[in-house]
């Protein structure tokens, strides 16, 4: 059974059970979306073909690059200060990213004719899936958690963010600076927006990043938000709707090698690039808004982190040591903490991850 009950009588559900009820519910909101449009599921200008072709391609290249993963000796370094249960998914093989970019933007830009909006978005989520993969690496090289070092790797975000925002402002994409807003609303940023948009670009990236921590949690909530942006934009910009259902795809397929007990970690690889395709499509599409809604988890995840280290900078007492605000950060560890089960956690995350969606669609589309 995939589902059982516990002591307490609480409904302990596992990682596949979450995997098939993901799969079925994004499934089902692609061919709703692309049977209001008017599209045909397996046209290329659809939703469902991208999202589809994409999840069947990384789950089944996983079958090949994880025991590839692992014969490179790619296992994981946790955190000793980490969550004590986490200490059992040591020597998992990490950077799984490797396999899940490419295909996602591999079908992308065959299916949108290689579009030139899709090639530099998907330009900018190879750039910081490039960046993922050093700090991967040398994490894996010097068998420790460290990689590159915090400023080089903000150096990289912001250079590589900043040559898209370039791109973006050379060819001049009508009312670009324009933030679109619910209930046919907008915001005229003008040059702010530049600003705005590179900001962006570095948050999003690791805000995925911190989410990254458990089983199954940063590649569902990607998914889910990458096929809401690709909901979101797909009236006007079809080409980067394309995108992102390919993307969506990728980050769900993965999940059949990620989902609790994982098999393999995407790692920085992966989550640097997740950031990176939902912020580059939401810019160029004036969709920073709706981005804001449908990245809601991964806002909260980041403030937790901020909210612990200033909390703990504050109240530091004559000794250095100050007081905490969550068991641990992010939010996901914390709530592992006070009981929940990794499912549990990741489960809860997916529905909220959905009802946003839906919140996000219906300010937007109603």
């Amino acid at each position: 059974m995939d589902a059982k009950i516990s002591p307490g009588r609480s409904i302990s559900v596992t990682g596949r059970t979450l995997l098939l009820t993901l799969s079925a519910i994004l499934v089902c909101l692609m061919a709703a979306l692309d049977v209001a449009a008017g599209r045909l599921p397996w046209q290329a200008a659809s939703l469902t073909l991208p999202f589809a072709l994409s999840a069947a391609g990384v789950g089944a290249l996983g079958y090949a690059a994880v025991p590839q993963l692992r014969a490179w000796k790619a296992g994981q370094v946790i955190r000793e200060d980490g969550p004590q249960a986490h200490l059992k998914k040591a020597g998992t093989p990490t950077m799984g990213g490797i396999f899940v970019v490419p295909v996602g933007v591999a079908i992308a830009l065959l299916l949108s004719g290689f579009h030139p909006t899709v090639l530099a978005v998907a330009g900018l989520t190879l750039a910081y899936g490039f960046i993922g993969w050093l700090d991967d690496w040398q994490i894996l090289r010097r068998k420790s958690n460290k990689g590159i070092s915090p400023r080089t790797k903000l150096a990289l975000q912001v250079g590589f963010g900043g040559l898209f925002c370039l791109w973006a402002f050379s060819h001049s994409f009508p009312g670009i600076t324009t933030v679109l807003l619910p209930f046919g609303l907008a915001l005229p940023l003008g040059a702010l927006f530049w600003l705005v948009s590179w900001f962006v670009l570095v948050a999003e990236s690791n805000a995925t990043n911190l989410t990254d921590g458990l089983d199954g949690l940063a590649g569902g909530t990607g998914a889910i938000a990458l096929l809401g942006l690709a909901a979101l934009v797909a009236p006007a910009h079809p080409e980067l709707a394309v995108f992102c259902a390919a993307m969506g795809g990728s980050y769900l397929g993965f999940l059949v090698h990620n989902h609790n007990p994982a098999r393999v970690f995407m790692g920085d690889t992966g989550s640097l690039a997740l950031g990176g395709a939902l912020a580059a499509a939401a810019i160029v599409s004036q969709s920073l808004f709706g981005l804001l809604i449908l990245s809601g988890i991964f806002l909260v995840e980041t403030l937790s982190v901020i909210a612990q280290v200033g909390y703990y900078k504050a109240t530091k007492d004559e000794n250095g040591i100050g007081k905490r605000l969550f068991k641990m950060a992010p939010l996901h560890h914390h709530l592992e903490l006070t009981g929940w089960s990794e499912t549990q956690v990741v489960g809860r995350f997916y529905l909220i991850g959905v009802l946003l969606v839906l919140v996000c669609l219906s300010l937007f589309q109603g």
